[in-house]
């Protein structure tokens, strides 16, 4: 099947949304990120997240919301729109989300999901913002819908928490995180910098614009050899290339690019973007690298998108997409939960090129 076909990609969703779907309010198992103070802080975790108790943990949660509001926003006449709909009814009330915003406000939680967790978040309001007509970015062909602008408008005060947070944050932090797991900074930014644009940010915009030079504008000659790591979801290289495409356009990335990686067509980038296998999808942690094959995907064809046509660089990165787009998207429908909890999320984000410019 050409998964870059739209026609393809439509026919995807239904399997996507339906993992979504199972996830987003099952409770338990339940990996809790959760600072007590005392005994009274032990609680459940839908007392202590009501919209965003779900999908394992939090972070997946406001994934998974993202990724049925990304899905029905594209697919409003699918079967699954009206039940994801629902769901996201459901936990993005104005209740839920104030309580979701007390909980992170709290005394010593000031590192809460940063910065994963609260990048997906912000993604989640770009979509809500797009979706409801919001959007102060490139606007979409779809019309605004009033449900969507209620979820975002209950959603706002944690989008403020959110990109405060990060911007109190960046400009302390002496150097990126380089890991392939939550803490990775350049993933982060990245969707941060999306959600900035969209909303019109220009405080945090500018927040991360300095801090990606600050991190990565003098880099060269990317370690390819010490990726993939064996627990790896993201890849700390391409996800820096893919932020700094997002911060340097047109031939300055592309100098850019080309001072960081080894020849795409060269025997160190072939062993490098060769798609993973995990070994065991049932374990939690080895069930990341399906994930990464997904993130690989779709960060090669967003730096691809930024190369020019005659780059000699863009074919075979191009191609190298293609290949984990496959693995990824056959990897994806995993049976045990390690995995169909967040996995969906993924691959919604590389079927509707999420993240690439001129793509809602």
């Amino acid at each position: 099947m050409n998964t870059n076909d739209p026609r393809a990609a439509g026919r995807l969703a239904d399997p996507l949304a339906a993992m979504a779907l199972a996830a987003l309010r099952r409770e338990y198992p339940h990996h809790l990120l959760h600072l007590m103070q005392s005994d009274a802080d032990r609680r459940a975790p839908h007392e202590l997240h009501p919209a965003f108790f779900g999908c394992f943990d939090w972070h997946s949660a406001v994934h998974g919301h993202w990724c049925l509001a990304r899905l029905a926003r594209l697919h409003p006449e699918a079967g699954f729109a009206a039940p994801a709909r629902r769901a996201l009814a459901q936990s993005l009330t104005p209740g839920n989300l104030a309580a979701e915003a007390a909980y992170i406000e709290a005394p010593g939680r000031g590192g809460f999901e940063r910065p994963y967790g609260l990048a997906w978040l912000l993604q989640l309001g770009a979509e809500l913002r797009e979706w409801g007509g919001a959007g102060a970015g490139p606007r979409s062909a779809d019309s605004p819908d009033a449900q969507a602008a209620g979820w975002h408008a209950a959603l706002a005060p944690l989008e403020v928490i959110a990109a405060r947070r990060l911007c109190e944050w960046l400009p302390k932090l002496p150097w990126p995180v380089r890991s392939g797991e939550h803490s990775q900074t350049a993933f982060a930014l990245g969707l941060a910098l999306d959600w900035a644009r969209t909303a019109g940010d220009r405080e945090l915009e500018s927040c991360i614009v300095a801090a990606a030079e600050r991190f990565h504008g003098e880099d060269a000659d990317a370690p390819v050899a010490y990726e993939p790591g064996g627990q790896d979801f993201l890849s700390p290289v391409l996800a820096e290339a893919d932020l700094m495409r997002r911060v340097r356009r047109g031939d300055a990335f592309a100098a850019w690019l080309h001072r960081f990686l080894p020849d795409p067509a060269g025997e160190a980038a072939r062993r490098w973007l060769a798609p993973v296998t995990s070994p065991d999808r049932a374990d939690g942690k080895l069930a990341h690298l399906d994930g990464l094959n997904l993130s690989r995907a779709w960060m090669l064809e967003g730096v691809a998108s930024a190369l020019a046509e005659g780059d000699p660089a863009r074919a075979p990165l191009a191609e190298a997409a293609g290949r984990h787009r496959a693995a990824g998207l056959a990897g994806a429908h995993s049976e045990h939960y390690a995995g169909s909890h967040w996995l969906a999320s993924f691959a919604v984000y590389l079927l509707t090129l999420r993240g690439i410019r001129g793509e809602v």
